[in-house]
């Protein structure tokens, strides 16, 4: 039995007296009236059949075993209390970002080669999860081995190489991504190694623009500044979207982000840029607004970019692997395509300035 948006068939409304005299419409079924297949489990008060076609009956909640029957008021006010607007668990979820926060900026200003190491980790990670559902949904092979090679090459290329080693790393890798699905044979070998390409575009390719940032004079301060506005943007779109969204950005895509949690991000980012600037990086105070704007720009193109592969895959996070907060590329989707952009705008700016 599957759950989904859409409504099954007319349902027999038993106040008629008479089989197929009424028709329950979608999300109106009243409680305490359950829709439930012939001979399954029932559902839930709220819940909806999707495609189904087969032999329906309401029941009672006489009929639903007391561990499916619905939580208590206060155990759901309990439930919704501790879960966010998005379905997860706050705490859970707050407890594992500041490790990762912990583990991030440890390693950046304490051990900076391990900085490279949990970089490339995380591009090999976030690899798996894309390759995992591009080739679920197309049933194309999407050989993880050579994009592992990448996630590895391009990190260290772009740290010890600058940009003359990232750009051989890049070629070295689609050469190998190309050649492995070429010499297995398949009959999908085109498909493959598009697919292939563009999941290490996506991810190794987007994340090494963080290494290159990194190993610049004041690297560390210069990507912790990114990530800053990376933050600036999901906080005050989430704070404003909650508060005054009512247009929305891409419905089809994210309904949830709206055009006035847009304006708060730009505002925010906009004030938290200018601060990083003068009190963090001791420069211009216009470089901020700049770098804000463009980081804001970015980290949304980057969240449409990843709900539209999402919503077009039929998925909700890339994995599980990060409780509270899904997969490590459901947290790098902005970060992919802001760090491209604080790269080049920092190089120009302070090159400008100096």
């Amino acid at each position: 039995m599957t759950h989904g948006s859409s409504f099954p068939p007319p349902v027999p409304d038993p106040s008629e007296g008479e089989p197929g005299a009424g028709v329950v419409p979608p999300g109106t079924i009243p409680a305490p009236l359950i829709a439930v297949e012939a001979g399954a489990a029932p559902l839930l008060p709220g819940e909806v059949l999707d495609g189904a076609d087969e032999p329906l009956h309401v029941a009672s909640p006489a009929e639903v075993p007391a561990e499916a029957r619905p939580a208590t008021r206060r155990a759901q006010r309990q439930e919704r209390a501790k879960t966010s607007r998005a379905g997860r668990d706050l705490p859970v979820a707050i407890g594992v970002g500041l490790l990762l926060l912990a583990l991030l900026l440890g390693s950046m200003f304490v051990v900076p080669q391990l900085f490279v190491v949990i970089g490339a980790a995380a591009c090999a990670v976030g690899c798996w999860e894309v390759s995992r559902a591009l080739q679920w949904h197309s049933g194309v092979p999407v050989p993880l081995i050579p994009l592992i090679f990448g996630c590895l090459a391009l990190p260290f290329g772009a740290t010890y190489g600058g940009p003359e080693g990232l750009a051989v790393a890049i070629a070295a890798s689609a050469v190998l991504v190309t050649l492995w699905s070429v010499f297995e044979g398949r009959a999908t070998a085109a498909k493959s190694v598009t697919l292939s390409l563009l999941t290490l575009a996506w991810v190794p390719v987007l994340a090494s623009f963080a290494f290159l940032l990194f190993r610049e004079p004041n690297g560390p301060m210069l990507l912790l500044a990114t990530l800053l506005l990376v933050v600036s943007n999901d906080t005050f779109g989430y704070l404003f979207g909650a508060w005054l969204g009512k247009h929305p950005m891409a419905p089809k895509i994210s309904p949830k982000k709206s055009w006035e949690g847009f304006a708060g991000s730009v505002g925010g980012a906009v004030v938290v840029g200018v601060l990083v600037c003068i009190f963090m990086l001791d420069v211009s105070w216009w470089i901020g607004v700049v770098l804000a704007v463009a980081t804001v720009m970015a980290s949304t193109a980057g969240d449409l970019s990843e709900s539209m592969v999402k919503r077009e895959l039929g998925i909700k996070d890339m994995s599980n692997i990060l409780p509270g907060h899904g997969g490590i590329m459901d947290r790098l989707d902005s970060i992919l395509f802001a760090v491209p952009m604080g790269y080049l705008v920092s190089v120009l700016a302070f090159g400008t300035v100096a």
